[in-house]
């Protein structure tokens, strides 16, 4: 039941932000909006505020926006004409088109920062493994210590470690201050390009001193300026690895088989729900990341795909001829039902493998 309610909640909150998106950002530039509704399906209840009739449906799954002049071929009254989407001019089509997906990525920051305001877990910088043959073990280092200076610059966590080695390189001597107990000694160790795997499964090759993470985690403590400033980064840094997975799924470096639908989401919510609501709440912000970039994808039927004819609509100066927009739609819908078959597909080949 809880991955049921998870599901529901998250795909509800993440749909209507971005419809929520596309609404404020139609009222502000003049767009009518006939109908702005919190789910779909049956209307429960509604109230009408001048022109908007806002709307309680029985699908909580979202919800949707309805534009004056939205569709081509629908009659405005005349009245009505200078308020119509489609009469207006093309910047302000494209500006109400991907406020939706822009709505996500400030949502995601939004919810990184109320995270990150409770703390950011972090690993210390402890050494929890050292590698046989390796430039740390000849130089004396072992499981435990805490490496709290690299040079004259102070380490807090594991990442500003291996942040430093690698912007070292291989091949030049590190003095490293090192904690044992409670004694601190110095160590010199000159680091060695190694091979190992990237996120993607790709082979790297960066420079290392042999040693592995502890798994000694602390909460670093973030005033509010600072929350929002790792919020901006955490999502920054999201939105790279979304773009990143889906340039390694068109150039096939990741298979198809990690592609995962509603089922998988399903899952991890319920499984993050589980955990408590900060991996809950951290889960939100990543699937808002994914769902505003995943939707700039320049495919009919996505805001991406309305974007990319209002960009060649701008440079004909005329828009494209109501066949070509059709033939584009059938395209893209085609596209879309062949990944939601996989995805499908793939999360019931996961669940009959387990």
């Amino acid at each position: 039941m809880i991955y049921f309610l998870s599901f529901i909640v998250v795909l509800g909150i993440l749909i209507f932000v971005h419809e929520a998106g596309h609404f404020l950002v139609a009222r502000r530039l003049g767009v009518g909006v006939t109908k702005f509704s919190f789910g779909f399906g049956p209307k429960l209840a509604g109230v009408k505020r001048g022109e908007t009739e806002y709307l309680l449906s029985a699908v909580p799954l979202g919800g949707y926006v309805k534009l004056v002049g939205e569709s081509e071929g629908e009659e405005i009254p005349e009245e009505m004409r200078a308020r119509s989407f489609h009469h207006k001019p093309v910047w302000v089509k494209m500006a109400v088109v991907a406020a939706g997906p822009l709505g996500n990525l400030l949502f995601a920051v939004l919810v990184f920062w109320i995270v990150f305001l409770g703390g950011v877990p972090v690993l210390t910088p402890r050494i929890g493994n050292v590698l046989p043959d390796s430039p740390a073990a000849r130089a004396g280092l072992a499981a435990g210590d805490v490496v709290v200076r690299v040079g004259g610059e102070a380490v807090a966590t594991w990442e500003e470690l291996a942040a430093r080695i690698r912007q070292e390189g291989a091949g030049r001597e590190l003095t490293l201050t090192v904690r044992r107990g409670e004694k601190e000694f110095t160590v010199k160790v000159v680091p060695e390009i190694r091979e190992g795997k990237s996120i993607f499964g790709e082979k790297v090759r960066e420079p290392k001193i042999g040693i592995v993470a502890g798994q000694e985690i602390v909460r670093q403590k973030l005033n509010p300026v600072q929350a929002f400033g790792r919020a901006g980064k955490e999502t920054g840094k999201l939105i790279e690895l979304t773009v990143m997975t889906v340039v390694k799924l068109v150039t096939r470096v990741l298979p198809s088989e990690t592609l995962g639908g509603p089922i998988l989401i399903a899952q991890i919510a319920g499984d993050q729900a589980r955990q408590g609501i900060s991996p809950f709440v951290y889960f939100l912000g990543l699937l808002s990341v994914n769902l505003g970039i995943l939707n700039l994808l320049p495919i009919p039927i996505l805001d991406g795909g309305h974007l990319l004819f209002f960009s060649i609509e701008a440079l004909r100066r005329k828009p494209l001829s109501p066949q070509a927009r059709a033939l584009a739609q059938q395209v893209g819908l085609a596209i879309i039902l062949m990944l939601t078959a996989l995805v499908f597909y793939n999360d019931i080949a996961r669940l009959v493998t387990r």
